[in-house]
């Protein structure tokens, strides 16, 4: 009996392919200051130029994601990839102000929207016709938190292209990431793909299968609030450690506080595999369980912690840093698992889209709190509630599990 080919390179180039589409992610914001002079761009100005990416990701992803269901996913991902590419271009070579910079940065995240969901598909589908659902939920794992390490090359790339020339080389650079990511793609894939599934007998955007599946929806969910937890953490974090810097009684370590943050983001990629790989071994809604409670713990003591030796604030939000980010790959290879026959592409477009109104919330959220006495000072007691207050919103993820677990067929 001949043996089934290797799912480790497809895993790997698919991984790579990831960091290579990412090139240009975080062009724009790390080089935030020298558009903000050279464009005289106010901070509402520069912030909408940030936000607009993720605006278009948002509102693009149903449809895109949803069409892996209808069409095959290589047409969908090869076509974003050129889009990418393209924005990348524009911008280097034609943005000159705030409304062509948010005509390119719009494009991008439409491009973003056609790759990130449609490449996870992409790969897992062709993960099925190899190798079953061995390399299934490991293969998610390594993908999704992946995504941590394109973003800081991104952000070490463009600074090092835009302060040694100027930011029209760092975008004209990052173009060149998807044509990788094509190429790598192309060269692990089949020609032909997987023999296609069923497809939905509902029109493109009725995604009522996917809401009324109850074990899928308990994992959306769960990714929600743990979306409203970990990018309030990485929206605050650096503040948070300034204020505790300046407040407690040893002072700072003699580390720059963007350092120590760097190191934080580093611990996603092994915390979120690590989770889950202990959700393979110990069963899933128990390990997410276990990890999203213990997180919200130690937020709590994270939050308190501003008047303590700044080491140990800074211990705190290492162990943080690993409880925060350690559910993700578990939650999403669960909904990946859990998704309706022939509505994968659907399941995860809900999955992203919730998920999503998650990391705009937290932030947001995080911030009013600390506002609540309309003084615009910040205490001890505002940011210890600020934590508390996402700790709290991280425990319904496990409640989310809880109350809508699929008992006959838990996944």
């Amino acid at each position: 009996m001949a043996s089934r080919p290797s799912t480790l390179p497809l895993i790997v180039a698919f991984c790579f392919a990831n960091n290579l589409n990412q090139l240009g992610l975080a062009t724009f914001p790390a080089l935030l200051p020298t558009f903000i002079g050279e464009w005289q761009l106010s901070n509402t100005e520069a912030g909408w130029i940030n936000g607009i990416f993720f605006a278009s990701y948002l509102t693009t992803v149903p449809v895109l994601v949803s069409l892996t269901d209808r069409m095959p996913a290589r047409k969908i991902y090869f076509v974003s990839l050129v889009l990418i590419s393209l924005s990348s271009l524009g911008f280097a070579f034609l943005a000159e102000g705030f409304w062509t910079a948010m005509a390119f940065r719009l494009l991008a995240g439409i491009g973003m929207a056609g790759t990130y969901m449609p490449g996870l598909k992409l790969l897992t589908d062709n993960l099925k016709a190899r190798a079953g659902d061995k390399a299934h939920s490991r293969a998610v794992a390594f993908y999704l938190a992946n995504f941590g390490v394109g973003m800081a090359l991104s952000f070490y790339v463009s600074g090092i292209i835009g302060t040694a020339f100027d930011w029209h080389w760092a975008f004209a650079a990052a173009a060149i990431g998807p044509m990788g990511s094509m190429i790598l793609a192309a060269t692990v894939l089949p020609r032909e793909d997987p023999a296609p599934m069923e497809k939905p007998k509902t029109h493109l955007l009725d995604f009522r299968p996917v809401f009324r599946c109850r074990a899928a929806m308990a994992y959306v969910l769960a990714y929600t609030a743990h979306n409203f937890e970990l990018f309030a953490f990485r929206s605050w974090i650096v503040a948070y450690l300034a204020f505790a810097a300046a407040s407690g009684p040893t002072g700072d370590m003699g580390w720059s506080i963007t350092a120590i943050v760097a190191l934080l983001n580093l611990l996603g990629l092994p915390s979120s595999v690590l989770g889950n790989e202990l959700a393979r071994r110990f069963g899933r809604h128990r390990t997410i369980t276990i990890i999203m409670l213990t997180s919200a713990v130690v937020a709590c003591l994270l939050g308190f912690s501003a008047h303590w030796p700044f080491w140990v604030v800074v211990g705190l939000a290492f162990l943080y840093a690993v409880t925060v980010i350690g559910d993700s790959a578990a939650i999403t290879a669960g909904v990946v698992a859990a998704a309706p026959e022939g509505y994968a592409g659907a399941t995860m477009a809900v999955h992203s889209c919730i998920g999503f109104m998650g990391s705009f919330a937290g932030p947001l959220m995080f911030g009013i709190v600390l506002d609540m006495t309309g003084t615009g000072a910040e205490t001890l007691a505002l940011w210890g509630w600020a934590f508390v207050f996402i700790g709290a919103v991280a425990t319904l993820g496990p409640l989310s599990l809880a109350l809508l677990r699929d008992k006959k067929n838990p996944v």
